[in-house]
């Protein structure tokens, strides 16, 4: 080594965290939605308009919208999840200017953070929607990388067969690019040109699986999410309610991402009280006065007309536990989820 290269300065490392893992691990939103409002101007760095990239520290004052966040209160981040069946005519936003009703006018008020949405659903699918307060988890589980594969129990009109089935397991070009299933299997279930399949999509692209259908000429005329990676939708939770996951249901899902256990915040005997009040609310069937109303978009020829909430009857798969270990797991520890049977399928495979 020459003189020369003991006198350059060595490079000082970035100083604090990016600013959008900072607030996705807090909660404000995820990381996400966090770079889209550092795009729009609506966050500040000590009253200066944050930049994509942007680091922080604990000295650094971030102001979301003009409210400053408060990040000694929320300094570890909390883990909560709960799952949520999707009714028919909701909207996946907090705030929607035709004043829609949204996925989250049912959730309960966390204490610490707020809810962040895994994924979407569009207003006419029905189905699993997961929600956290931990916006680094939300981030891998919506992260293409880590390979979260969503199971849809769908109902097609039209013709069918195995070219087509072909066809879409093989990927099909879509406006967007390239797309396809992992795996289709037939569901019983159907009358005429009705015919109901399960099939899975490891990304969550917008309309995805109406429009890989579509693209064969067939019409989706019922679409249901029934998994998200190692969760299940079971017949248990009504439509329109929401469970909050245990401990051991979480460390599993946070596992398939890389994450650690966080345990789960102590709450008072008030607060539990409360909460448990409100999971039993929310473990009864929807009344029909509480039933979203919606628009369905109007066959060729007929014009739109009110609908009334169809009956959940989407082909379902007996299972008694919501979140499934992986089969690699269950094979290491010579165990399988309770109702379950033996783990036959890989990722990517409609299991139940």
């Amino acid at each position: 080594m020459s003189d020369n290269d003991l006198q350059q300065p060595q490079p000082v490392p970035p100083s604090g965290e990016k600013l959008q893992k900072v607030l996705a691990r807090i909660g404000v939103g995820s990381r996400r939605d966090v770079e889209a409002w550092i795009s729009e101007g609506r966050i500040k760095v000590n009253g200066v308009a944050a930049t994509l990239g942007q680091r922080v520290d604990l000295h650094d004052a971030i102001a979301v919208d003009g409210k400053l966040i408060k990040r000694e209160e929320a300094a570890e981040a909390t883990r909560r999840v709960i799952m949520y069946n999707k009714p028919d005519g909701e909207i996946c936003t907090r705030d929607d200017p035709e004043g829609r009703p949204t996925v989250f006018d049912r959730l309960p008020k966390p204490r610490e953070g707020r809810w962040i949405n895994i994924g979407r659903l569009d207003i006419n699918t029905t189905g699993l929607l997961l929600f956290t307060t931990d916006g680094e988890l939300a981030n891998r589980l919506m992260h293409p990388s880590y390979e979260m594969d969503r199971e849809y129990a769908v109902r097609v009109r039209g013709e069918v067969d195995d070219d087509m089935l072909d066809r879409l397991k093989a990927g099909v070009t879509l406006e967007d690019g390239p797309a396809k299933f992992t795996d289709i299997q037939k569901a019983p279930g159907g009358e005429g040109f009705n015919h109901w399949f399960h099939c899975v999509v490891m990304e969550g692209r917008n309309r995805e699986v109406r429009r890989l259908w579509e693209s064969q000429g067939v019409v989706v005329s019922r679409l249901k999410r029934v998994r998200f990676g190692p969760v299940f939708l079971n017949s248990d939770l009504p439509m329109g309610r929401w469970r909050e996951m245990s401990q051991g249901e979480i460390d599993i899902l946070a596992a398939e991402v890389g994450l650690k256990p966080v345990a789960l915040p102590t709450l008072n005997l008030k607060a539990k009280e409360k909460l448990e009040r409100l999971q039993r609310k929310s473990s009864r069937p929807m009344g029909r006065n509480e039933r979203v109303r919606s628009l369905r978009p109007a066959q060729e020829g007929a014009a739109e007309r009110p609908q009334r909430p169809a009956k959940d009857d989407a082909p379902r798969k007996g299972r008694s536990s919501t979140v499934a270990e992986r089969p690699s797991d269950m094979r290491k520890r010579g165990t399988k989820p309770e109702g379950d049977k033996p783990a036959g399928r890989g990722r990517g495979k409609p299991r139940g």
